[in-house]
């Protein structure tokens, strides 16, 4: 007799636990995680690993994983310092909402990397980057803006501001 037929515990959810355990398949296990993990982090993430691969593929053969560590961490950092700097000045919004938002406004900044590695003139890649630049923090912006109280609005976007700037700058000096 198992421990939950002796404490008569029949439920679907165990029952799903026991068959979910060592002696599933690998990829079940990895498609079951997935699945439970939400969505709404992927796309974040993805951009910023295409960003963090775009940026360190230029660099030199020693400084690559470190390139890319950087570009990982000063992207997640800073979405979160942003993000809990909105919720301490009052802003109604979610911390992984905010998170989501501020990942997916990089896209404009992955074009700008993607272009500079075709474009090596300075003022060429000034332009896209600085295109880039407006166009991420303006997305950003107009979700962010709304969230937060009248008379604390520009000490909420000014982090975000820096933020973009900060990762504009480093695909810029690439």
């Amino acid at each position: 007799m198992s421990i939950l037929e002796e404490n008569k515990i029949d439920s679907q959810i165990n029952d799903d636990f026991l068959e979910s355990s060592l002696d599933e398949p690998i990829s079940q296990t990895i498609l079951r995680d997935v699945k439970m993990i939400g969505r709404d982090l992927w796309g974040p993430l993805i951009v910023c690993l295409i960003l963090s691969v775009i940026l360190s593929s230029k660099a030199a053969d020693n400084q690559t994983q470190l390139i890319f560590a950087g570009v990982f961490v000063i992207i997640w950092f800073g979405a979160g310092v942003v993000t809990v700097n909105a919720l301490l000045l009052g802003g109604k919004v979610s911390f992984f909402q905010s998170v989501c938002v501020l990942g997916y406004s990089l896209f404009p900044l992955v074009i700008s990397a993607l272009l500079c590695i075709f474009f090596r003139h300075i003022i060429a890649r000034t332009v896209f980057v600085l295109v880039g630049f407006v166009w991420s923090t303006i997305a950003s912006l107009g979700f962010i803006s709304p969230l937060i109280p009248k008379n604390k609005k520009t000490l909420a976007l000014y982090p975000v501001f820096l933020f973009y700037f900060t990762i504009s700058w480093l695909i810029l000096v690439n």
